[in-house]
Parts: C-alpha cells; sequence; structure tokens
C-alpha cells in the first residue's frame, strides 16, 4: 500500500555524531531545504527542495542517494502515481519534470505556464494528473505527462488540491490576504466551479477526513478571525464555522469519531467540536504559550497538545481539563505523536530535542540524536517501532527500535565535528573538553538539554569540568545558531 508522507522543511547547515538508534538521513552534501517527502512503499522514497534538489532512498531511509534533477529551480512536490519508476516533480517558473526510471533521469514537461506550482495528484492512474500553483492556475493530464492543459487560471494562488475518493471530483482550495477561494471539479478537472464560501483570507488546506460529502477547509481572515468551514454535500455550499477566537489556529485533529475534533493555535488556545465542527467550545488549557500539535491516538478522550517552552498538556476527559506535563525541556516543540497507543509517544522540536514517554507523559526522556537544530515532525507511519523525524539543516532521522537508541548510520557517512555555519567543535563527542578551531579567544554560552545555561567557556576549552551529558552551545553574543556537543565521561 503506498503511504504518502509530505513533511515541510527548513534547512540551515548542519552535521551529525554517532549515538545508538536514529539515523542521520540527509547529511551533507545535500544541505538544502527539503519541502516534500513521498514513500511509494516501506523502501522506497523521494524528497525533494530547493535548488532542485531530488534525493532517493531504497532502503526505508537508511542511505539517501542525490538524483540529477537538471535545474537549479526549487520543488515543491513530489508524487508516484503506480510505482517506484514514473513519478512527477514541480516548481518554481512552471516547473514539470518526470522520470520513468525511477529517478536516473528527469526531464522537463511543457506546462504552459511560469507560475509556481504547488502541489500534483495522479487520483486515479498513471496517465490522468492535476497541477496546482500560483495564479490560480491548474493543469491537466491525460497522457501521463505528454501534454499539460491549462483548465483554470484564476487570480488568487491554490495552496491545496485534493480528490476524496475517485479520479472525478476534486477540489482546491487558496485565496489571498482578503479573499479565499474554492473550487470543484467533477468532470475530472475539465470545468471548474467556484465553491460559494463567503470567507475573506487565504484557505491553507481542504481535506475531506471521512468520505467524499463532509470535508473542511482552514486558513486565516483579514479581520483577524479564525477560519474554519464546513460542507456536507460535497462542496456544493460551504457554511463557515464560528470558532469563536481571533488566534490563528495552527493545528486540528478529529480522532476515530468523525464528529470529535480539537484545533490549537496562538496563546495556547484550545477548542473541541463533537458535533462535527457546529459548535466549537474553548477549553480552558491554562496555558498562554502557543501551541503547535495535538494529537488523540485512540479516542476522543485522551490527547495531549505541544508547544512553545516545553509546553506539554494532557487530557484524559476529552479536554474538559488539561494537566500541565514535566516535558523536562524549554524548548519549543513542534509535533507530538502516539504510533500506537496513549502511553508510548514521541515530541520534537527546537534544538534538535526528541523526547520519549512510554507512561502517558508522566515521564518523558531526552534522546539524543544527530540534529542540533529544530526538528519540525515526528511520525511513525507503518508501526510502532519505525519512525522518522524531520527538520532543519535537510535533516531526516529514523528509528527502527521505537526510539530506544540513536546512531549515525556509517553508511552515509560519519563525522565527528558538529557544525552551524562555521562553528566546528573537535572531537564531538568528547571526554574532558571540545575545541573551535579559529575561535580559542572567544566566548560561549553551554545549555543543558532543558535549556538551562549551565556555564561561559572560552572557544579553546569549551565543557571542561562538566558532567557526561548533551549540551547546546552557542556564541555569547547570540549570533550563531545552537551547536550540540556531548560529554561522555
Amino acid at each position: 500500500m503506498k503511504t504518502l508522507l509530505l513533511i515541510s522543511v527548513l534547512l540551515v547547515l548542519s552535521a551529525g555524531f554517532a549515538q545508538a538508534g536514529w539515523f542521520w538521513q540527509n547529511p551533507k552534501p545535500q544541505g538544502n531545504m527539503l519541502n516534500s517527502v513521498y514513500f511509494v512503499d516501506q523502501a522506497t522514497g523521494y524528497a525533494v527542495g530547493n535548488a532542485g534538489t531530488i534525493i532517493k532512498t531504497t532502503d526505508g531511509g537508511i542511505s539517501w542517494i542525490r538524483q540529477t534533477s537538471g535545474t537549479i529551480w526549487t520543488l515543491y512536490a513530489i508524487y508516484f502515481p503506480t510505482d517506484t519508476r514514473t513519478g512527477y516533480a514541480v516548481g518554481d517558473t512552471g516547473l514539470i519534470l518526470k522520470t520513468t526510471d525511477g529517478g536516473v533521469s528527469w526531464s522537463s514537461q511543457y506546462s504552459r505556464t511560469t507560475y509556481p506550482l504547488h502541489s500534483v495528484h495522479f487520483p486515479g492512474d498513471a496517465q490522468t494528473g492535476y497541477v496546482a500553483g500560483g495564479g490560480g492556475i491548474i493543469l491537466k493530464t491525460t497522457n501521463g505527462g505528454a501534454n499539460w492543459i491549462i483548465q483554470l487560471a484564476v487570480s488568487d494562488n491554490l495552496y491545496s488540491i485534493f480528490f476524496p475518493m475517485d479520479a472525478q471530483t476534486g477540489y482546491a482550495a487558496g485565496g489571498s490576504y482578503i479573499s479565499s477561494i474554492i473550487l470543484k471539479t467533477t468532470d475530472g478537472g475539465t470545468t471548474w466551479a467556484r465553491q460559494s464560501s463567503g470567507a475573506t483570507g487565504a484557505l491553507h488546506s481542504v481535506h475531506f477526513p471521512v468520505d467524499a460529502q463532509t470535508g473542511y477547509a482552514v486558513g486565516s481572515s483579514y479581520t483577524n478571525n479564525s477560519t474554519i468551514l464546513k460542507t456536507t454535500n460535497g462542496g456544493e455550499t460551504w457554511g463557515s464555522q464560528t470558532p469563536g477566537t481571533y488566534r490563528t489556529l495552527w493545528s486540528v485533529h478529529f480522532s476515530q469519531d468523525p464528529h470529535t475534533g480539537f484545533v490549537v493555535g496562538d496563546a495556547g488556545i484550545i477548542m473541541k467540536t463533537t458535533d462535527g465542527g457546529a459548535t466549537w467550545i474553548q477549553q480552558w488549557s491554562g496555558n498562554f504559550k502557543t501551541l503547535r500539535s495535538a494529537h488523540f491516538p485512540e479516542n476522543a478522550q485522551t490527547g495531549y497538545a505541544v508547544g512553545d517552552i516545553g509546553t506539554t498538556l494532557k487530557t484524559t476527559n476529552g479536554g474538559e481539563a488539561w494537566v500541565f506535563l514535566s516535558s523536562g525541556t524549554t524548548f519549543a516543540l513542534y509535533s507530538v505523536h502516539f504510533p500506537s497507543d496513549d502511553q508510548t509517544g514521541y515530541a520534537v522540536g527546537e534544538g534538535g530535542t526528541v523526547l520519549k514517554t512510554t507512561d502517558g507523559g508522566v515521564n518523558w526522556t531526552n534522546r539524543a540524536t544527530p540534529a542540533s537544530n529544530i526538528l519540525y515532525s515526528v511520525q511513525f507511519p507503518f508501526d510502532a517501532s519505525t519512525g522518522y523525524a524531520v527538520g532543519a539543516s535537510g535533516i531526516i532521522m529514523k528509528t527502527t527500535d521505537g526510539g530506544a537508541s540513536f546512531v549515525e548510520e556509517t553508511t552515509v557517512g560519519r563525522s565527528d565535528r558538529q557544525t552551524i555555519g562555521r562553528l566546528k567543535a573537535i572531537p564531538n563527542p568528547f571526554v574532558s573538553f571540545t575545541t573551535l578551531p579559529g575561535h580559542s579567544s572567544e566566548r560561549f554560552s553551554l545549555y543543558d538539554v532543558s535549556g538551562r545555561r549551565v556555564g561561559v567557556y572560552k572557544g579553546d576549552r569549551i565543557g571542561e569540568g562538566l558532567k557526561a551529558g548533551v549540551y547546546f552551545m552557542r556564541a555569547l553574543e547570540g549570533k550563531t545558531g545552537l551547536v550540540r556537543v556531548v560529554k561522555i565521561r
């Protein structure tokens, strides 16, 4: 069964160190931003990003090989309709690339537009596909990309395209700062009809969680109100729901009950619906920090939310009460995921933080990983043992033992240096102290995994006198990013 993972990541520069179990999936020479990842099966996956970057794995992400795309333009999305050999990538300047040999070679196709293309999807077979992008453009092919026909071009950008059940009925959503747009096709994209939503502001996502009749679209509003739209008749009409807040909403999650969902956002806001969004009730989280992710792993009763400054919340009664959990970190957490039950879960965030709990969030342990910058997403797509975390510096990490151990995979190149920009800590890991060649007279702050500063050191003897552990270093003036260093005894 095909598994689709779309992950957006922000990149800086970084390299890793060895521990035991997580694998640094994407080290140098690849350091460009990755915008989309697509796994055809458990073994074969592709990722695309800035500067024409295309990388491929054939061993479930243990190693990644950079492919030659033939372009320097940013690629935003990649999709393989039916097998591991024939696929498409789209990006800036109307670029559409196609491969028929599993990415060994990519050829450019004539798209008839210079607008950036953000999304590509083949809903039914390898012949009929759609692309959506800037300028409200929608393209269609019925011959496997040999020809692309402009089906629609509106003035606003389109950010999402989705075909719920088949290749005939689909939706596209987008807009601008002051207007929203939802389009629908029922004839495979030959014609598109504008749907009446009444919303103002861009819509960033359209999704039908259960069937082709009931769907939601979410976005922003120029009146500084949150936007949640719902349809119950296959998109023929959209009704505006009343979230009751002007806060930016960052995450929405419906449990296995299609009527019960939650949204979280700025200033610690949590809202819940038990009637499919007809009403949204604001819940008291007891927190004013931004919440960035929520997950209800088994039912609508037990759920978790994470956010800025290490904020971690839990409910066991459907959100009637939220309890603060001690995450042990002050770094922002961007994603939370419980793979198979409500006891064992993971949270990831700033500073390469990976936290794991096996007791429903009572205790969280910080796992050493090759990452030193922000991790934006964690996901266990197949089972509770095999998971991925992605983030800055193009990093894609993998665990095959449920996060019990972490190691840099030697098949993709080991390094005893942890680098950000021009900073290189040598050795790393270290026993007595580590040094920064060329920065011996400069001063650097060192922080522990909770974000507490533990000392200030000169660049020639960093970490001397500290106990074994994971630390984060940055220039005292704060002009560099965090560099992860590890003292092993």
